[in-house]
């Protein structure tokens, strides 16, 4: 059995190449998009891993800092009382 194809059919060829290579370009596209945006994502990931750290040990030397104030203030208000005494 012979088939008639309409349009022939070096013509379908031509389009279904040109489709399937659209659809390649596209897809290549797609797939470096998304490696981007996951790139893109381990990067925020480990910057606000790296920011939270930041954050406690900032948050460590500032009540270091406040103790020690606070400390040398209660040294200097019992000396006082001392050289009051005295």
């Amino acid at each position: 059995v012979d088939y008639i194809y309409e349009p022939d059919e070096e013509a379908i060829l031509d389009e279904l190449l040109k489709r399937y290579m659209t659809v390649q370009v596209y897809r290549a596209f797609l797939e470096s998009s998304a490696s981007e945006h996951g790139a893109r994502m381990t990067a925020m990931d480990s910057a606000t891993r790296n920011a939270g750290e930041m954050i406690g040990a900032l948050t460590l030397t500032y009540n270091q800092a406040r103790q020690a104030y606070i400390t040398k203030e209660l040294i200097e208000i019992v000396n006082g009382a001392e050289a009051l005494k005295g």
